[in-house]
């Protein structure tokens, strides 16, 4: 077997810690993991954690980035297959706040936005972030929007912040109330924001 560039085992350690770090972030919350805990799940010490990420506020941020990727990319692909305005509306509603990982992570994010709220330059890396994914985003939605010949009843920036907030808040609800049906609130919602034109 070849030997790993110094590259190669440098993205290695990269993928290993992030990798950790979600696990270990959705098991604990954010304000309970710890860089020991999350160093120890990928085999590494805590200096790797900082030397990769800067600490636990980074390793966030990056695990945010790779789930903002993943999320776009097959947000796309379930809107190209929309052949209707039932069609964009359930490819848009999401059916995975049903699950318990998602509420976890819906109380991780929340215990990271709080935490990192008073820090001036994480809480302005967090806002880039957020938006430059929520442009992403709405360009995706007015492409398919424009294609199935939908017209929102809001700016589709403003579309893609409520349904960011909305579904963010309902799965927190779910979180403690496993009664409550996200994916049909937010169908509701989606479903008065997204007309056909006339």
């Amino acid at each position: 077997m070849a030997r790993l560039t110094r590259a190669e085992q440098q993205r290695q350690t990269h993928e290993r810690l992030l990798a950790a770090g979600r696990t270990v972030l959705a098991r604990r919350g954010f304000l309970a993991a710890t860089i020991e805990e999350i160093a120890a799940e990928a085999g590494y010490t805590r200096g790797a954690v900082y030397k990769h990420f800067g600490g636990k506020e980074g390793l966030w941020l990056a695990a945010m980035a790779a789930q903002a990727e993943a999320h776009l990319r097959l947000l796309d692909e379930a809107l190209a297959a929309a052949t209707d305005r039932s069609g964009l509306v359930r490819a848009l509603t999401p059916v995975t706040f049903a699950d318990d990982e998602a509420a976890r992570w819906s109380a991780t994010t929340a215990e990271f936005l709080a935490a990192v709220a008073g820090q001036a330059e994480t809480a302005a890396a967090v806002v880039a972030a957020q938006k430059g994914h929520e442009e992403q985003i709405v360009a995706v939605l007015d492409r398919h929007c424009g294609r199935l010949g939908l017209r929102p009843a809001l700016p589709l920036p403003h579309v893609v912040v409520v349904l960011g907030a909305l579904g963010g808040g309902l799965a927190l609800r779910r979180g403690m109330d496993p009664t409550v049906d996200v994916a049909a609130i937010v169908a509701g919602v989606l479903a008065v924001v997204l007309q056909e034109e006339t």
